[in-house]
């Protein structure tokens, strides 16, 4: 029993960045009737995340393959059953197989065998194997694993040789990319890659809740090639992972944590054993034992790493190999690599989700300061989009620091804005309107609304891979208010993904038309970078599996709020959820919110939920606040399950959500009919 009461189930931050994909939003027929209960791609393109194909080892010619694309050349089918998911799995054709529902194996432990050339991929977050998994056999190969939820074949026993229920397991296949999954609470390991598999990448997965996470060999002989990164390795005790007899091992960007105070203590961390050449570089170990361990016989290269409140060994030594010999990679910084991965790893909302209709084909307008492109400005291509169009018109903008104001009028719907570098910081609109900033043609000064960098009035508005800043100097303006807006939305069905919205006061205003209209936004995989009220207005706004950054004042003090909600009574307000909070500011200084009733309004019903969000101890032990006379008690906060050292225990000064309530505060309730999908 006491080994069983490990395995409690810990509430885990969702999540990044997926830079490989996007989704699309074509729409799909039925198959002829020889395959019911499925649906498959018509002469349109597939989506992007059909498309996509493995970076790291799994993408290297080799083996008479060249690279990972799973099951591209063939058709897209989508299953709810366990029969259907075996029937696509096992066949001898390519298949990009959809998973749109929780399927339980049976019997439990069940490991479908999926053959070559298959893309398997969970619909958003609705893909998830139940109490089995998969098993790629010998000679199977280019096989994408992406997307999906794989849990809970548990068998009551913590190290469990009794049960081989692994989630992903594989003997002798090569060319093999998993990706984004959530693997948990298996009765054995949660990755097994055996029997000279090869050219395999693991990335932006969470492994967590169980005694073995990620096995790598186990033969004599010395040919796997593997590439282990951005994953987030937490509440596992061993084989995190451990690789025996591997070639080739480069693990980069990985996040190890033991959190402290559970049941479930790590024995060791990476371990490199045998004949392994290992390159370790920008990892984040928190809390582990043994971070770092390693044969006589083996090499670990190590570049970079970050190690926080660890202990025991942690060893280098050898010489290994050069990974951008085989692939090229740029690892993020070692500092980010927590935030990143608790915000990005495991399924995402937008892979997998496929529109009911098949959309027009969108327009691409591209800018560039340099003039190489159709416009040199942002707000010339918005202008060049015609009035009431009815399909998506994609402005593509060129790295550069474009300092300009945009303004997507609301006669512009199916607006996409999208940085076209390699990273949401190569591309950045910016400017420094501030509340009290004197307008140029004389008329007057702007409010806080009218100072926004980019102002969004047009429904269907996506944004993505950019940064949208107001620099405005608050410090060497004191003459004048400090709220000064970086990113206004005033629309309904507003999509943010993969962006930074960055300002001091005032920086993300999600308004609404007017004040009978909803307005419904939703961000992920995002950055949030303020210090008073920089979450606010009126709208219907989900922040998901985003970093929000809190952010010191003009004068070096660390004191805030992050939200200020003025919804309408009826309506749901924001939302924080999947999410980390941090920043560099002093202990207890920020609120989580307060209720902004606009103009006095009493009217108003002010909602902030946040859940599942971990919480740095910048947060207050009352993290709610009364406004210009108004009550916090009398409006709608609350938290449910949140962690990290800013987390706290109900009481009446923080409320906390019961679970029967917490289940008509999700997502979907906020977005309602409206599934946010890239385009």
């Amino acid at each position: 029993m006491a080994q069983h009461r490990r395995r409690r189930t810990t509430a885990l931050a969702l999540g990044v960045p997926l830079a490989l994909t996007a989704a699309g939003g074509l729409g799909y027929g039925l198959l002829p009737g020889s395959q019911p209960k499925a649906s498959a791609a018509t002469t349109a393109a597939a989506p992007a995340w059909a498309t996509a194909t493995a970076d790291g080892f799994a993408s290297v010619n080799a083996l008479g393959q060249n690279g990972t694309y799973g099951g591209r050349d063939g058709q897209i089918v989508t299953v709810k059953t366990l029969a259907d998911l075996e029937k696509y799995a096992t066949a001898s054709e390519p298949y990009v197989i959809v998973v749109a529902a929780t399927i339980t194996m049976n019997p439990v432990g069940k490991e479908i065998k999926v053959q070559s050339n298959k893309t398997i991929v969970g619909s958003g977050t609705s893909g998830q194997i139940v109490g089995g998994g998969f098993f790629l056999g010998s000679g199977v190969h280019n096989v994408i694993i992406r997307n999906l939820t794989i849990r809970d074949a548990y068998q009551g026993v913590w190290n469990d040789k009794e049960h081989d229920f692994d989630a992903i397991q594989m003997d002798g296949a090569h060319h093999v990319w998993i990706d984004h999954n959530d693997l948990r609470h298996m009765a054995d390991g949660l990755i097994d890659v055996r029997k000279d598999s090869t050219y395999v990448t693991v990335s932006w997965n969470k492994l967590s809740q169980d005694n073995k996470a990620f096995g790598i060999g186990w033969t004599e002989n010395v040919v796997t090639d593997i590439t282990i990164h951005h994953n987030w390795i937490r509440e596992t005790e061993q084989r995190n992972p451990s690789t025996d007899n591997a070639a080739h091992a480069h693990l980069y960007n990985n996040f190890l944590e033991d959190v402290a105070g559970t049941d479930i203590n790590s024995a060791y961390g990476n371990y490199s054993r045998g004949a392994t050449k290992m390159v370790l570089e920008n990892s984040y170990f928190q809390g582990i034992k043994n971070p770092v361990i390693k044969d006589s016989t083996a090499t670990v290269v190590q570049k970079g790493n970050t190690f926080v409140g660890t202990s025991g060994r942690n060893e280098s030594g050898g010489t290994a190999f050069d990974p951008k010999t085989y692939y090229a990679y740029t690892p993020d910084a070692t500092a980010n690599v927590p935030a990143l991965l608790k915000s990005g790893a495991g399924p995402r909302s937008s892979i997998g989700t496929t529109a009911t209709t098949k959309a027009a084909a969108a327009t691409t307008l591209t800018v560039a300061k340099d003039g190489s492109g159709q416009y040199s400005t942002v707000q010339a291509a918005v202008n060049a989009v015609p009035a009431n169009n009815p399909s998506r018109v994609v402005i593509s903008v060129k790295p550069g620091t474009y300092r300009e104001l945009v303004k997507v009028p609301s006669n512009k719907p199916h607006v996409t804005i999208q940085g076209s570098g390699g990273s949401r910081n190569d591309t950045v609109i910016v400017y420094n309107n501030a509340s009290g900033t004197q307008k140029p043609d004389g008329s007057g000064t702007y409010g806080t609304g009218g100072s926004a960098t980019v102002a969004v009035e047009a429904d269907d508005f996506q944004a993505r891979n950019l940064t949208i800043s107001n620099d405005f100097d608050e410090g060497a303006h004191q003459d004048i208010a400090g709220q000064a807006v970086a990113l206004r939305t005033a629309a309904d069905k507003v999509f943010l993904d993969g962006v930074i919205v960055s300002g001091d006061q005032d920086t993300l205003l999600v308004d609404t038309a007017a004040k009978e209209k909803l307005g419904r936004v939703y961000m992920t995989n995002s950055y949030v970078i303020g210090n008073v009220d920089f979450i606010f207005g009126r709208a219907t706004a989900v922040i998901d599996k985003s970093v929000i950054t809190l952010k010191k004042r003009w004068n070096g003090t660390s004191a805030g709020y992050i939200t200020a909600p003025s919804t309408a009574a009826g309506r749901k307000g924001i939302l924080i959820a999947n999410s980390t909070v941090n920043g560099d500011v002093s202990s207890a200084s920020f609120y989580l919110g307060r209720p902004w009733h606009a103009g006095g309004d009493a009217s108003l019903d002010p909602q902030t939920t946040v859940r599942n969000t971990s919480l740095s101890a910048a947060i207050r032990s009352t993290p709610w606040t009364d406004m210009s006379g108004f009550s916090w008690k009398d409006d709608r906060f609350a938290e449910y399950k949140n962690t990290g050292a800013g987390s706290g225990a109900a009481s009446a000064d923080r409320p906390q959500l019961t679970d029967a309530q917490a289940t008509g505060q999700e997502i979907a309730d906020w977005l309602g009919d409206w599934t946010p999908t890239a385009s």
